[in-house]
């Protein structure tokens, strides 16, 4: 479940909240029983001032310097920055201290402002120190909190595309082709036709491919065509030739791969969308060419004037989301539509990791 932005700014109120009362209690239990009285007091509000820039101090240096600078590899300004942001915090935390909160328990002569300013050594071990060691603490836990979001978003992702991909597999392959497939193989069976034994051979072969092969993260064109081969055969007996043309350009000069379906997705989303809903005969070209660089993809089928051919249908958007997935933008995706022609094209390098 995604967290959005006001949980997650409600989940760093109460984990601040949490944690520097935590730190401010653990450092008064600690100095317990050194002080007594007057003593104690006094300590306790000096440790109240330095956990108030402590915590201004780890905010700061968390969510502007190392969000702004340190996560985006400006680590120059990164470094400049906290020095002078150490300094200046410092510096008002001893003007604080010596002008605000000292006059309200005690009546000694206050430090000059110069001194504030210019007494280095008493300003690093008195007053930056604190806030080193409570900010360090912090942004440690922060580290460690903003780890496990991206570890189970990195797993939501996960969870996501396998989803995804399985809802691309039951896409490829659809009910009604097996049906059909089976149907007409039980008819051939009927009448003893010598297709009977091949056909039920190019089903197996499909349906291994998709078990297995469909697996793997990248596929040979060459294995991906073969299936694809076996498919026509099968979608060839649901129909006459007077009712299905289909014309092959392959042309592979190079052992290219791709993600196993891509190609057959389409193959099948042409006879489910051209041939299965148009009673004239439809034309399909396929066109499928492998060099060093590329590997391209064309596929077209008619269709009547009556039939709308979705550019946006779901499988086509499965196909646009595999290959940002595989590809990100190294990729070229167009869909087009005129004449009574659906067309796509798909361009992808020729090996890709």
């Amino acid at each position: 479940m995604k967290n959005s932005p006001d949980t997650h700014f409600r989940q760093n109120i109460y984990f601040q909240l949490l944690f520097w009362t935590a730190l401010f209690l653990f450092g008064t239990v600690r100095i317990y029983g050194e002080y007594n009285g007057e003593g104690f007091q006094k300590t306790v509000i000096y440790n109240f001032c330095h956990w108030i820039f402590q915590i201004i101090g780890a905010n700061f240096i968390y969510f502007i310097l190392i969000r702004h600078f340190f996560d985006r590899k400006k680590y120059l300004k990164f470094a400049l920055y906290l020095i002078i942001s150490l300094y200046v915090i410092s510096v008002i935390n001893r003007f604080f201290i010596v002008y605000i909160a000292e006059p309200l328990f005690i009546n000694e002569s206050r430090d000059s402002i110069i001194s504030i300013f210019t007494d280095l050594r008493y300003l690093l071990i008195h007053y930056t120190f604190p806030i080193i060691s409570g900010a360090f603490i912090f942004i440690s836990m922060m580290f460690m909190i903003r780890y496990k979001d991206e570890k189970e978003t990195t797993i939501r992702l996960q969870k996501e595309k396998a989803e995804l991909e399985l809802r691309s597999l039951k896409s490829q392959l659809n009910p009604h082709f097996l049906f059909n497939t089976l149907n007409n193989i039980y008819s051939l069976s009927i009448n003893n036709s010598e297709k009977t034994s091949q056909s039920i051979s190019q089903l197996s072969d499909i349906l291994d491919y998709i078990l297995y092969k469909g697996e793997k993260k990248w596929v040979s064109v060459s294995d991906e065509l073969d299936v694809i081969e076996d498919y026509i055969a099968l979608e060839s007996l649901r129909y006459q030739h007077s009712r299905v043309k289909v014309n092959r350009q392959i042309l592979l000069r190079a052992p290219n791969t791709i993600p196993p379906l891509l190609y057959l997705t389409l193959v099948e989303n042409a006879f489910k969308h051209g041939v299965g809903k148009n009673a004239r005969q439809t034309t399909i070209q396929l066109q499928v060419e492998t060099n060093d660089k590329h590997s391209v993809f064309r596929i077209e089928n008619t269709y009547s004037d009556d039939i709308v051919q979705h550019e946006n249908g779901i499988g086509l958007q499965n196909i646009k989301k595999q290959l940002e997935y595989h590809y990100h933008t190294d990729f070229i995706f167009r869909i087009c539509r005129e004449n009574n022609i659906f067309k796509v094209e798909i361009i992808t390098p020729s090996h890709y990791d």
